[in-house]
């Protein structure tokens, strides 16, 4: 029997506002009996999602909506040399707290930009090296966060969508288990939050008539999906990780999928 009612693979973008209809900013939405298909966002003048409109979305469809995993396309957390350097805490929630105080990129018509060139924000006050990653990043030959303007760079992603965890965490509480911050397995009968990255699966899928955002949102959907019915989520959620790693994957976050 399937552990969830829907599966929902999400591409993030991180360009201009969070109010901005963004074309790189695409849902795929599965269920155990049918494959991923795109949800459009819901009606208004903006043809595509917002991330503002993308988490206030979730929040109605996670709050008492059926148990849902959702994968992400952006990092939930900082690698450890981040927190020793700029003396936070080792908790995700205190890291949440931090990052949007400095990175206000939920903000009205805030660019990431604007925080980076500092025109707003206190950016130069949390930042990191490109040379900086996280254990799963390695694993995955994922780019570091702090990677900006390169090709498959997820920092500009991660450093806008950041704060929509945090306002998505102070909304739903308990109804949504952050994978692994929460623990490493989560209770039946709980959606899910977790970091997806569609590059470990984008090109098993045939693209057929998808661009790459869709494709990206699609893959992560679909793999969760074939995943849950194949009754390996469980595996997935507990990957063979040592004592010391999985220590440093609660604060640090880890990329379903990564063994």
């Amino acid at each position: 029997m399937a552990q969830f009612s829907r599966y929902l693979g999400v591409d993030y973008s991180g360009a201009r506002t969070p109010t901005c209809s963004l074309p790189g900013l695409r849902v795929y939405s599965a269920t155990p009996a049918d494959g991923p298909v795109e949800v459009q966002p819901p009606p208004s003048p903006r043809k595509y999602f917002t991330r503002r409109g993308l988490a206030e979305w979730l929040e109605r469809e996670l709050l008492d909506g059926p148990p849902t995993l959702v994968g992400i396309d952006h990092a939930f957390s900082f690698p450890l040399r981040y927190f020793e350097v700029h003396r936070i805490p080792p908790d995700w929630q205190a890291f949440l707290e931090d990052f949007q105080q400095h990175w206000p990129t939920d903000g009205p018509n805030m660019y990431v930009e604007f925080i980076r060139d500092g025109m707003y924000g206190r950016g130069a006050e949390r930042t990191g090296a490109a040379r900086w990653r996280r254990l799963t990043e390695e694993r995955a030959r994922a780019k570091s966060v702090f990677h900006f303007d390169v090709q498959g760079s997820v920092a500009k992603s991660t450093h806008a969508g950041l704060p929509w965890l945090l306002y998505l965490r102070r909304q739903l509480g308990a109804r949504v288990h952050f994978w692994p911050f929460d623990g490493w397995t989560p209770p039946p009968g709980v959606s899910v939050l977790a970091e997806g990255y569609p590059a470990l699966w984008s090109r098993t899928f045939p693209s057929e008539e998808r661009n790459g955002h869709q494709q990206d949102a699609y893959s992560v959907a679909r793999w969760m999906r074939e995943r849950d019915a194949a009754g390996e989520l469980g595996a997935q959620f507990e990957p063979a990780l040592n004592s010391a790693i999985r220590s440093l994957a609660e604060l640090e976050g880890w990329i379903l999928g990564v063994a």
